[in-house]
């Protein structure tokens, strides 16, 4: 209990500083979602911002510095997701490591007691990752491409930082923390049946509503959802109710129903 109310005090004391004028036009350029979000809305989104700067360790890799723009773009889309939630500011985020673009992961050298009985696996190139336990690392190029576009169902910072509410739980499977048994069982059967058709149109060369990416295993399938749930609601409401309803109850928010309400 004292600690929470140290918490709460050290937060209290972040939000009475002034709101930094360059993190406000950040979010207004680059965050396209600000727009589509209410006035309450709004204050609530700029609070969290605020706290998850101050708490969090930004670190600049190859050579990027780190900037008020870079840490208001990438926190008002990650507080996106947890607007609604009750949430401890993903407590298990301690730092946020940006690079420039493009991260070229090293390919894996073999043990020294291992043979290769297979070709090595070349290095891969990320745009982001989210480690449990871990950071959360992201392309800053990638991050401003997804933050510009509502639309495009690309977003960067909304999938990790949907990989870190499902790490929650202990593991990343796909499965967030849930208020009960039966939501939990309704999560279970709605998403693997989303999962099973869109299986099954890929397989058969058609045309999907979610990214083939999302049948990578039950974790990608859950953050691939996060970003199409906020960046094309109308058409999973439309489309794929049983998977719009289950994500509306999980995050508690409603997008398909937010109008555009553009700078006066």
């Amino acid at each position: 209990m004292l600690f929470s109310w140290l918490r709460n005090h050290r937060r209290q004391a972040i939000l009475s500083r002034p709101f930094d004028p360059a993190w406000q036009v950040a979010i207004e350029d680059h965050v396209a979602h600000w727009w589509w979000l209410s006035d309450e809305e709004r204050h609530h989104l700029r609070e969290l911002v605020q706290v998850f700067i101050a708490e969090k360790r930004w670190e600049g890799g190859g050579g990027l510095e780190i900037t008020p723009e870079i840490q208001a773009t990438i926190a008002a889309d990650a507080c996106l997701l947890i607007l609604s939630l009750e949430h401890s500011f993903y407590a298990g985020v301690e730092s946020i490591i940006v690079y420039p673009s493009t991260i070229k992961k090293p390919r894996r050298p073999l043990g020294f007691f291992e043979i290769a009985t297979l070709p090595v696996a070349e290095s891969s190139r990320l745009l982001g990752e989210a480690w449990q336990g871990g950071p959360v690392i992201l392309a800053w190029d990638s991050v401003l491409r997804g933050a510009r576009d509502a639309k495009d169902g690309a977003n960067v910072v909304f999938h990790e930082f949907a990989h870190k509410l499902d790490m929650l739980t202990g593991a990343a499977d796909g499965v967030p923390p849930l208020t009960d048994a039966v939501t939990l069982k309704q999560w279970v059967e709605v998403l693997q049946a989303e999962y099973d058709a869109l299986e099954y149109d890929v397989e058969r060369g058609r045309r999907s509503f979610l990214d083939r990416y999302a049948l990578t295993n039950g974790a990608e399938f859950f953050a691939v959802a996060t970003e199409y749930f906020f960046e094309k609601p109308q058409k999973m409401r439309r489309a794929h109710a049983a998977m719009y309803e289950v994500l509306s109850a999980f995050y508690r928010q409603d997008p398909a129903s937010r109008t555009y309400r553009p700078r006066v």
